[in-house]
């Protein structure tokens, strides 16, 4: 496929949280490589092959609009930001509407071990705008996952408190395409003060 005939799937990253246990620090401003965590995770977006990223921005997100260069990213502000992921995944499949988007790819602004070799093959799955894609982990569900534009309704509907995308895909789970990223990715989370030794 040429990258005049590649399909229009929108990079989407989740970036609105507040670091609860982390102090109350966002982690879209935590330190990695010298650079906001947001800016790397957007990077990782586009290095994989997606023109057109949306980034949810919520806790302190002027701050975040400041400190990091996030060129041509669409910034999509989330008010509800403190209700958890659903609300950010719901802002973000909203701000996607009427962008001619068949399909979007999630990501996580938490997890820099998750590189664009992972987005990649994600990617490559894609179908058409019913496809359900998710990297594995040893045959484990993780990020990112991939929907097909005629599930965004599905999922936006069933996106509440921090379960974000997980019921829906647990309702549908016979219809993903799991695609093993374990040999070139890590799926960790930055939760607590010990694990911000994954930053560098």
């Amino acid at each position: 496929m040429t990258e005049k005939e590649a399909p229009p799937i929108a990079g989407l990253l989740l970036a609105a949280g507040g670091g609860r246990r982390l102090g109350g620090r966002p982690k879209a401003l935590l330190p990695h490589r010298g650079r906001p965590l947001v800016e790397h995770a957007a990077g990782v977006l586009r290095t994989a092959g997606l023109t057109r990223v949306h980034v949810v921005l919520g806790a302190r997100a002027a701050a975040v609009r400041e400190q990091a260069e996030l060129g041509d990213c669409v910034l999509v502000e989330n008010p509800d930001w403190a209700d958890g992921m659903g609300s950010s995944l719901r802002a973000g499949l909203d701000s996607l509407a009427g962008t001619g988007a068949t399909a979007t790819l999630v990501s996580l602004v938490d997890q820099p071990g998750i590189g664009p070799e992972a987005v990649a093959r994600v990617l490559a799955a894609y179908e058409d705008e019913t496809s359900l894609v998710s990297a594995a982990y040893d045959g484990v569900r993780g990020h990112p996952v991939l929907f097909g534009a005629a599930h965004w309704a599905g999922i936006a509907a069933t996106a509440t408190g921090d379960q974000g995308a997980r019921a829906y895909l647990t309702q549908h789970r016979e219809s993903i395409r799991l695609v093993e990223c374990g040999d070139v990715a890590q799926p960790y989370d930055i939760d607590t003060e010990a694990d911000l030794s994954h930053l560098e």
